[in-house]
């Protein structure tokens, strides 16, 4: 009797141990520029995606565009990471054949009517600070639109097109349509 009562006193003073550590795990805060995804097509239903893109989504939050994403500076093009866009079949990008598979995303505004769009095989990266010109893949010159909403949130969705899909870029009231051609 004493070799049981014994046996689940240890036992039940190594679940606590245990049991205590799981309570002692400190978890972060909730990001303030949460981590999105935008697909084609964007049904969840269609597993025949053509393309996928994971982006951290910031806010105005008062501030300026400009201040953001200055005129002239290689942006990341959202929050935190540098976005991670795959795409699971070739495509065309202005006139570079982009293989399937993984790129950062950047954007270079270039003036308040015209942006590079930088496609880079640098992954993992953290904004644009390590962002290297000798490893991009593709630049394609794509028209900044306004529009007359306002979006507070950074976003992105992707559209059908004429041959292909449309990345659709939007945030405060500038919007770029990112053209991809199958």
């Amino acid at each position: 009797m004493k070799k049981a009562s014994l046996i689940t006193t240890a036992a039940f003073g190594i679940l606590m141990v245990f049991s205590s550590n799981v309570n002692a795990q400190k978890f972060p805060a909730l990001d303030k520029s949460p981590m999105d995804i935008a697909s084609y097509p964007n049904d969840y239903k269609d597993a025949n995606k053509t393309a996928r893109i994971i982006y951290g989504r910031p806010q105005l939050k008062g501030r300026g565009l400009e201040e953001l994403a200055p005129l002239g500076k290689v942006w990341r093009t959202g929050a935190n990471e540098a976005p991670e866009i795959t795409f699971y079949k070739d495509v065309k990008f202005g006139n570079t054949k982009i293989k399937a598979g993984s790129y950062a995303l950047f954007i270079l505004p270039d003036t308040n009517d015209s942006c590079t769009i930088i496609l880079n095989k640098d992954l993992n990266t953290w904004g644009s600070y390590t962002y290297d010109q000798k490893n991009d893949v593709a630049h394609l010159k794509t028209p900044i639109t306004q529009d007359a909403e306002s979006l507070e949130a950074f976003s992105m969705v992707f559209t059908k097109a004429d041959k292909g899909i449309i990345l659709n870029i939007g945030w405060d009231k500038v919007r770029i349509a990112v053209p991809f051609m199958e």
